[in-house]
């Protein structure tokens, strides 16, 4: 592929978004292969397809979290090294993207240890069964051994976009979708090894992405490359790294608690059957959710650096285009999720009582979904410009302060039960949502303005 990149300075702003945030929607989609490809296999493997399928979704809560940490120093990382990009200091931009890669690395390791450690209380009080927990076990003691090359893959590929290369980027995960759809029918079916083929091809396909990234990012076509000498570490930097990318660890970490929260809550509600259609929930958002995430991460490095550059009134028509095109994008979702519910629960499993559970749970789960494009874009613009703490106040509030006391407490109103767990994603995302944007709208653009 043709190394391109784009001057996020000079051209129409929306052309900018656009050129860095088609690779990333195209690479969120195929990121989305990572975690689909697994269930669609797993929940065909003859006779417990529906039983391993749950136990592996006990697992999302940990596999979040890895991701949690991921976002952490990548999404912490990344815009303020485009902003100082934007300001001309290289030297400092470098030194940031070694400092990030050296908290992954270390973090990946103490995750790896921790995890192989307690993972079996820790899958039990997320609500396994006996009966699910060897298949859950199975999965996450192989999905753990990959820990460093998930951190590696998600948490510096952010550097890459950020300079304007957004095909390369996109190539890091099309390389590790595309082995990954290789390799599970042949552990999973070929091999007989069940979830754990799953996990092992999931490691493998992670593993060759970051050794992509890292040969790229130290390679000779990168203005920014990744030395020993910019690893070393400043607290300084690390703090303003957390600072900005704990809004992005919140939002995944709380999405982890949220998952652990519905599967204990529908465990006592329902039983495995209503776990199960959880992990079909979950995956059918993810679907639809990724495309919003490209488009807000390929917009952020153009916003980080125009704002940075000084460029007010190119940040603003940025952030003008991005929530209109989210919003439009999650109407059309949502209306379609509504004409054709069993198609989008037939991807995972054609079980007869899994899908009459999980259609009228669909419909109630993704009511008012195109409300959630208010966070994401209101979410990104605070990122992007560097408002640590608005973007981690409202992190914290739609998850932590709405989803998880309604998914505990509207079970137990007007004999709700069960639909009271997927009453309160919906809620969130008009309550928690409209929040977030109307806040942005009402500080950063009056200060732009201002600026201008």
């Amino acid at each position: 592929m043709k190394v391109h990149q784009t001057d996020f300075s000079r051209g129409s702003v929306y052309r900018n978004i656009m050129e860095v945030a088609v690779p990333m929607m195209m690479a969120q989609i195929l990121n989305l292969l990572y975690n689909v490809v697994d269930r669609m296999y797993i929940g065909r493997i003859p006779g417990t397809g529906m039983v391993a399928l749950t136990g592996v979704g006990l697992c999302f809560p940990i596999i979040t979290l890895i991701t949690a940490f991921s976002y952490l120093f990548g999404n912490g990382g990344g815009p303020l090294c485009a902003i100082e990009r934007g300001k001309g200091d290289q030297k400092e931009a470098q030194m940031l993207m070694g400092n990030t890669f050296f908290m992954l690395i270390i973090t990946g390791i103490c995750l790896t240890v921790l995890g192989l450690a307690f993972y079996r209380p820790v899958l039990y009080a997320f609500g396994a069964s006996d009966l699910t927990f060897p298949y859950a076990r199975g999965y996450i003691q192989i999905y753990l051994l990959g820990t460093v090359f998930v951190m590696i893959s998600l948490g510096m590929n952010p550097f890459i976009n950020n300079q304007g290369f957004g095909n390369i980027g996109m190539l890091t995960v099309l390389i590790g979708a595309v082995l990954n759809i290789i390799l599970d029918p042949i552990f999973i079916f070929g091999l007989s090894m069940g979830v754990q083929g799953a996990a092992l091809g999931t490691v493998i396909s992670q593993m060759c992405s970051a050794v992509w990234v890292l040969k790229f990012l130290t390679g000779k076509k990168v203005p920014l490359k990744l030395t020993v000498k910019s690893m070393k570490v400043s607290l300084r930097r690390v703090k303003n790294i957390v600072s900005l990318g704990f809004s992005g660890f919140i939002m995944a970490f709380t999405n982890s608690l949220v998952q652990i929260v519905c599967n204990a809550t529908l465990s006592v509600y329902g039983g495995d059957l209503y776990v199960g259609v959880m992990t079909v929930l979950n995956s059918v958002r993810e679907i639809f959710t990724m495309p919003v995430m490209g488009l807000t991460n390929g917009a952020s490095p153009v916003l980080s650096f125009n704002y940075g550059e000084g460029a007010y009134k190119r940040v603003e028509k940025g952030i003008v285009f991005t929530a209109g095109i989210c919003f439009v994008y999650t109407l059309a979702a949502w209306a379609l999720i509504e004409v054709c519910p069993e198609f989008f629960i037939h991807i995972f499993n054609s079980d007869p009582s899994l899908i009459e559970a999980s259609v009228p749970a669909l419909h109630i789960y993704f009511f008012g979904f195109c409300f959630m494009a208010l966070q994401f874009s209101g979410q990104c613009v605070f990122v992007a410009l560097g408002k640590a703490r608005k973007a981690t106040f409202f992190s914290l509030f739609r998850k932590v302060v709405i989803v998880v006391p309604l998914t505990l407490f509207l079970p137990k109103i007007g004999g709700l039960k069960i639909d009271g767990v997927f009453w309160a994603e919906p809620v969130s995302n008009l309550v928690g949502g409209a929040a977030c944007f109307l806040t942005m709208l009402f500080t950063v653009l009056p200060e732009l303005r201002k600026k201008k």
